[in-house]
């Protein structure tokens, strides 16, 4: 158990430092630009998806394939090169600029599936894991409002902070990343109960594709809708908040995602107690419905004006998070344990983000493109209606297909 707290204490704060390099010059509003007939924020925001969206197509054959060795090294190195995008995003002059996000987004969007490996395949993943997975709710708030004091108290521009937010955290990044190679392999007992983790080759995952298609399929779709809803609120939640009309606090963004991250981790790290692999897979699963459920009601309750704008970004935060962190921590753990097969969990996570992603580029650069009137308050909160209805239906459809395969598969002597 020892272990296992020191794994999730290193990886938590492993990548709460990393995820600071990405998310920091979300709180900036970057006014006075137009680019491509676009506010320029939105072209920032666009251009650093398209490069995590990019690094996520990328990642599905390059980091079901890695091995686990000199991945410290590969850390600081993509750390590195998202690094350098935004000193040279600072030197340049705005709005042509932009394409630095590019190069900020592709080499973070390696990261996650990196610092995974060294947690997954184990009893304890699933308290490792949560640890891990919660860090991007706390590192975002953490992130946001570090670069709102540095605005404030430092007097940074809003273009040369994101590199100085980065200058803050490169010592801790470099401190847990080399805790991380401390962390000991999974055992026998872990081998046995969670199944080897190992590179899936071409075939490897051409035949899991065929098996669970169906359910992929489905996971996959719910995922979309829940990333379009993070990444929209992660980069306008600011912009929100100033709609509302209530005052804007430099620590409101540490708050609300502090609270939400205790939350989750202790709904996540119970599942520790749970050795039946496809109970804690289809619990994975009741959670998301759970979670699509809060975040609507939630949305109707403020729209009845029977929410404050805290509530409600707090409520919306959670059930989102419900859908997202299993994804990210849990599910995929247990899904591989349940149907008994050798891969990695890397593998299943990049498929789910490659099109999550894409999906929150078609959202965003619609809502450009075809001039949609509504402001973010407005347009979020319809958006949270429509996916939350559909991801209720999906999730339904997710536990039917993986509950059916499961005792086929017992029935027939499989598993």
């Amino acid at each position: 158990m020892w272990t296992a707290i020191f794994a999730a204490i290193t990886s938590f704060s492993a990548y709460t430092a990393i995820f600071t390099f990405r998310k920091a010059f979300n709180v900036a509003a970057y006014e006075g630009h137009t680019l491509f007939g676009m506010d320029y924020k939105i072209v920032l925001v666009i251009t650093q998806v398209l490069g995590y969206m990019a690094a996520k197509f990328y990642g599905i054959r390059f980091i079901s394939e890695m091995k686990r060795v000199r991945r410290h090294m590969l850390i600081f190195s993509l750390v590195g090169m998202s690094w350098l995008a935004w000193l040279m995003f600072a030197l340049m002059p705005p709005p042509y600029n932009f394409w630095c996000l590019f190069l900020n987004g592709f080499p973070l969007g390696m990261l996650w599936g990196v610092v995974f490996s060294y947690v997954e395949g184990r009893r304890t993943t699933d308290l490792i894991s949560a640890a891990l997975a919660v860090s991007f709710i706390f590192a975002s708030g953490l992130a946001k409002t570090t670069a709102q004091w540095v605005m404030d108290a430092w007097t940074v521009s809003e273009y040369w902070m994101p590199f100085v937010v980065g200058c803050i955290f490169m010592p801790v990044l470099f401190v847990f990343v080399i805790l991380l190679e401390k962390i000991p392999p999974p055992d026998e007992a872990d081998i046995q109960q969670r199944m080897d983790r190992k590179p899936m080759a071409k075939a490897e995952r051409s035949a899991l594709l065929r098996s669970f298609l169906p359910g992929i399929f489905a996971l996959v779709v719910i995922y979309i809708l829940v990333t379009i809803l993070r990444e929209i609120r992660d980069s306008f939640m600011a912009d929100m908040w100033r709609e509302s009309g209530v005052a804007l606090e430099a620590g409101v963004f540490a708050k609300t995602e502090t609270t939400i991250s205790l939350i989750i981790l202790v709904l996540i790290a119970a599942m520790i107690w749970m050795r039946n692999n496809f109970r804690a897979f289809m619990l994975a699963q009741g959670m998301m419905l759970a979670g699509f459920i809060i975040a609507l009601g939630a949305t109707i309750l403020y729209q009845r004006l029977q929410l404050q704008m805290y509530g409600w970004m707090l409520m919306v935060g959670l059930g989102l998070y419900m859908v997202y962190i299993p994804f990210n921590s849990i599910l995929f753990d247990r899904f591989i344990a349940t149907f008994r097969f050798a891969g990695n969990v890397g593998f299943l996570i990049y498929i789910a983000d490659s099109f999550g992603y894409l999906g929150s580029v078609g959202v965003l650069l619609s809502k450009t493109v075809f001039n949609l009137q509504a402001n973010w308050l407005q347009f979020y909160m319809q958006l949270v209606m429509v996916t939350g209805l559909a991801g209720i239906t999906g999730t339904l459809v997710s536990m039917l297909y993986f509950s059916r395969k499961y005792f086929k598969a017992r029935r027939s002597g499989e598993l």
